[in-house]
């Protein structure tokens, strides 16, 4: 199996957790941190989803799963340990168009989740398509050490800077920009020298080479 890596805009998007345990908890604070309007269908709630769903962040249906539920949704998740209500759910995912991911149940998924790693607006994702959660486990807990807070701050500084040289329709070759994202300007965002470490990414952008 091959798996094709995308990034969802999920945000206003109608999505059904089915299931209110602790893997219900991990999928719906992940969904609403990405704006999803959640629906979530099961008898009872743990007792971290109980304040969501009184505040309206989530809207709950307070019974067990039945053929339908997934009509008009845009992508199904499956927390509960019956791998009976798996294949049902997915059968009518794929009769309805939706996408499903079944908790640790890759036969029944339309996709899968990746370990993620995020640092502000910077996010990286790590799938070993299924193969090993321990190794994808391991690979993010390498990155989260590698992949310090400067990254994000570098992040911030390059998408302001993009956002005023295309307001100027001034464009940049890709290896200068790769050039220009460097060493030296992540240690001066980390030292506090925000306005040096723009300065100096402005002038690796738009200098002739030799000028610099």
């Amino acid at each position: 199996m091959r798996y094709y890596p995308v990034f969802l805009d999920i945000a206003g998007k109608p999505v059904v957790v089915i299931g209110g345990g602790e893997i219900a908890v991990q999928k719906v604070k992940g969904l609403l941190d990405a704006s999803a309007r959640v629906t979530l269908v099961s008898p009872t709630l743990h007792p971290d989803l109980v304040p969501l769903a009184a505040q309206g962040r989530i809207e709950h249906v307070a019974r067990e799963y039945a053929p339908g539920d997934l009509e008009g949704y845009f992508l199904a998740f499956v927390g509960t340990d019956d791998r009976a209500i798996n294949d049902i759910v997915a059968r009518e995912g794929k009769e309805r168009g939706v996408l499903v991911n079944a908790v640790d149940d890759p036969a029944n998924c339309d996709f899968i989740m990746p370990a993620v790693v995020r640092r502000g607006d910077l996010i990286v994702a790590v799938s070993t398509s299924g193969g090993s959660p321990a190794m994808a486990r391991k690979m993010r807990e390498e990155l989260e050490a590698f992949l310090t807070e400067e990254y994000a701050l570098m992040l911030e500084l390059a998408t302001e800077v993009r956002r005023e040289l295309r307001d100027r329709d001034l464009t940049v070759d890709p290896e200068v920009w790769n050039a220009a994202l460097d060493t030296e300007m992540k240690r001066l965002l980390g030292d506090g020298r925000r306005d040096e470490a723009k300065q100096r990414l402005l002038r690796s952008l738009l200098e002739p080479a030799g000028e610099r």
